[in-house]
């Protein structure tokens, strides 16, 4: 019989047995393998929180299930150690600025403030009791890693599919670098708009433009009002003089302009968002680049150069203030592009970077996205309408320090770049040029390396190609890949998901997933999602200490269907442990009995065929919730099995035949038992695993999912027996009487007399009335 509690320590002890075991090995020779691309997380600041922790278990999920579905299942580990969020932290960890840091250094100390949080986040997921490889974990910043992101660029490269350009990019001043449209989010943000008044050249007449950037004032090229708008058909064609600067624009007609927006009349600056961008370039106009990377204004804006953006528009509001030049100001709610990371306004500069071609592969790309199995399907239209958005190649190169270097050395004499051949890990800023002629001039002078870095996402994105042996091992690679499933956040979709479809497709030519598994987000009480910046994250360290990793992951599963947000607290993550007190007092009670493995059609009783049949339900309901990886089916139907069939219901009246030895009884209550085991396993592996080992003798998690057994015929329903058994306790209970009193007479459907003495020895009663 098991020990009277159940003692979550226990987890400890199972994690090692598992590992002297090697319970979870995977056999690389496998002809069909089952292979996750398990989101390498950062390790970017503690906590790690509920919610992201809750995401990890369930992808543990996955391949439990692949395993009891008799799949090979390749399982691993990374940790993703590059980029902007890595930066950040070593900033405010060793109060430092990159900037004002020498690159080696800054790199040091990157490193080693990642090491404690990537050890603590590998050690969140032993104690959720993850059963990927810990032993050879990969990390995004090793040297082999950077070497492949180096490799598949220079692949790229060598097939006409990078290159170099000054255009107009988002720049983020605060992370200071360029940054891609898919790290831009949108937020609602407080301005001021600014009604401004223009001269008309030819007539002297008064203007007025709405402008929430009148610190652009001095890049406007142009001003438009729309062909339709009776109020400004007669200044089209004219000119306008810029107050402050006194500069001569051209009037045009054209429908972007907005009638209902501000007066009507619209400038475009370089730049103020990207519909300046656009018109710029449809126009030909000629930019005037009036803020620098570091964010403050240069010789462009005149008086107001070296003020940051704020400052100047603070100032030049002032000042068109004095001159009677404002016609009024209104306080709006303005849709804002800001930096997902810094989460700043970003700006728009013209950079010189390097940019991957994407815009002809959107096509291939849209048919990977409908042909892939999306988990839940919904969130398929989140990857076609980001696919749909996309109108500019992706800038990849990064003004920053710790993240993969660009692989290319210039020659001195030409400029031109050169690039070294595929394999190692480069460092031109730190490393001289491994040739010693150009390719281009044949010049010996010399070589000056690149500084930049990739942006991450050139990174993450060869996630799948790394976990295959990307070049590395042939065999291997085509056994492996496309991999079987991609789990990850609907929040990432149009980066992670995106960028690795594209960089595999322009590399391998194939999808590199057959599925995408999105899981929503962890959410507070109040339904806002948890994140750092705004205070309401729960640390999963206490809670497993507290309710250990089964309660934990049972939450998980069992609070939201695949795909949908879930509420992250404690009150939830207890009620999982109280079911799973439950499920060990359950089991606790059967292990006092011995297993009969035999039992036929014909010698089962009544009431142990009804339970089997109910049994049944559940394998159909969990195998459907399984085959889509939906753990929250299996995780509510075991639930409500156990605790509201099976625990009150069928054991009560089956009880004294246990008692009694019946072998009927004994092997309905087995197969119950060794059934919900295998079936919660995936979800709860030690309380399951140190049941299954203690009773049976074998380690759950090398069992199959159960077959559906042969179907009854019963003469009543569930709701019959429930029906029954609550309206005598409840007769009971207002009567005072305990649950073992003694009844003399009670009346009873008939359709139940074939489990007659099942109900009289249940509940005591002497004589029933069949009606």
């Amino acid at each position: 019989m098991l020990e009277k509690r159940y003692d979550k320590r226990v987890e400890k002890k199972l994690q090692k047995d598992w590992q002297r075991e090697n319970l979870y090995s995977f056999n690389k020779k496998s002809r069909k393998i089952f292979s996750i691309d398990t989101p390498p997380p950062y390790p970017s600041g503690r906590p790690w929180h509920s919610g992201a922790a809750a995401h990890y278990s369930q992808i543990d999920m996955i391949a439990r299930t692949a395993r009891m579905q008799g799949e090979d299942v390749y399982f691993p580990i990374g940790i993703d150690r590059n980029g902007l969020p890595v930066e950040l932290y070593t900033e405010t960890k060793y109060k430092v600025k990159l900037q004002e840091t020498p690159r080696e250094r800054f790199i040091e100390l990157c490193s080693h403030a990642l090491d404690d949080l990537e050890q603590e986040m590998l050690q969140i997921m032993r104690d959720m009791g993850m059963s990927c490889n810990f032993s050879e974990h990969y990390r995004t910043d090793s040297a082999e890693y950077r070497a492949l992101t180096q490799a598949t660029f220079i692949e790229l490269w060598n097939h006409d599919l990078v290159y170099e350009a000054t255009r107009p990019s988002n720049y983020c001043i605060d992370c200071g670098t360029t940054i891609a449209d898919a790290e831009i989010v949108y937020e609602e943000l407080p301005t001021e708009l600014v009604y401004v008044k223009f001269k008309v050249k030819e007539t002297g007449e008064d203007i007025t433009i709405a402008t929430t950037r009148p610190e652009l004032l001095c890049s406007c090229q142009i001003i438009m009002v729309n062909p339709t708008d009776a109020r400004h058909k007669n200044i089209a064609g004219k000119h306008a003089i810029v107050p402050i600067y006194n500069s001569e624009v051209r009037i045009i007609a054209h429908p972007y302009a907005k009638p209902e927006f501000g007066t009507g009349i619209a400038m475009m600056c370089s730049y103020g968002d990207y519909a300046d961008v656009r018109f710029f370039r449809e126009l030909k106009l000629r930019e005037i680049i009036a803020i620098n990377p570091d964010g403050r204004m240069n010789e462009k804006a005149e008086k107001y150069a070296g003020l940051s953006v704020k400052e100047a528009r603070k100032a030049i509001i002032k000042d068109l203030e004095e001159g009677g030049i404002i016609k009024k100001k209104e306080k709006i709610m303005h849709r804002t592009p800001i930096c997902e990371r810094s989460k700043t306004p970003i700006e728009i500069i013209s950079m010189k970077e390097y940019y991957l071609k994407q815009l002809q592969f959107l096509p291939k790309i849209k048919e990977f996205a409908k042909k892939m199995i999306f988990l839940p399907a919904q969130h398929r239209q989140i990857l076609l309408d980001w696919i749909s958005s996309v109108n500019i190649d992706w800038p990849i190169s990064r003004r920053r320090y710790y993240g993969t270097e660009i692989p290319i050395w210039y020659c001195k004499r030409c400029g031109k770049a050169n690039l070294p051949k595929q394999g190692n890990y480069w460092q031109p800023w730190r490393q001289k040029a491994p040739f010693k002629k150009c390719a281009s001039c044949g010049s010996t002078v010399g070589f000056v390396g690149d500084k930049r870095t990739f942006d991450t996402w050139m990174d993450s994105s060869i996630s799948p190609l790394f976990i295959s042996k990307y070049e590395k091992d042939r065999g291997f690679f085509k056994r492996v890949f496309p991999n079987t499933i991609r789990p990850q956040g609907k929040e990432i979709i149009r980066t992670w998901l995106y960028y690795t479809l594209l960089r595999c497709y322009q590399l391998t030519k194939k999808c590199a997933f057959k599925h995408a598994w999105i899981m929503g987000w962890g959410v507070d009480e109040k339904g806002e999602k948890m994140s750092k910046s705004k205070g309401n994250i729960i640390d999963p360290i206490p809670l497993l200490e507290r309710y250990g990793g089964d309660a934990f992951r049972l939450w998980a599963a069992s609070e939201a269907s695949l795909g949908s947000d879930f509420r992250c607290s404690e009150t939830r993550i207890e009620g999982a442990s109280k079911f799973l007190i439950k499920l060990w007092n359950v089991s606790r009670f059967i292990s006092g009995f011995k297993h009969k493995t035999k039992a036929t059609k014909a010698n089962l009783a009544v009431l142990d065929k009804w339970i089997i049949l109910e049994l049944n339900n559940l394998i159909a309901e969990c195998l459907e919730g399984y085959k889509n990886f939906n753990f929250f089916i299996p995780a509510n139907a075991v639930r409500n099995f156990v605790w509201n069939i099976f625990a009150p219901h069928y054991i009560e009246l089956a009880k004294t035949r246990a008692y009694s030895k019946d072998n009927s009884a004994l092997y309905a209550l087995h197969e119950c038992l060794k059934t919900v085991l295998i079936l919660l396993a995936p979800i709860a592996p030690f309380i399951t695993d140190c049941i299954y080992r203690k009773v049976y003798k074998k380690s759950v998690h090398k069992q199959r999912f159960p077959k559906i057994r042969k179907k009854f015929k019963m003469p009543f329903k569930t709701q019959d027996i429930i029906e029954l058994n609550s309206r005598i306790w409840k007769m009971k209970k207002d009567k005072g009487l305990s649950l073992r009193s003694e009844v003399d007479k009670m009346e009873i459907p008939k359709k139940l007399k074939c489990i007659e003495q099942d109900i009289k020895s249940a509940h005591n009663i002497k004589k029933i009335i069949w009606c």
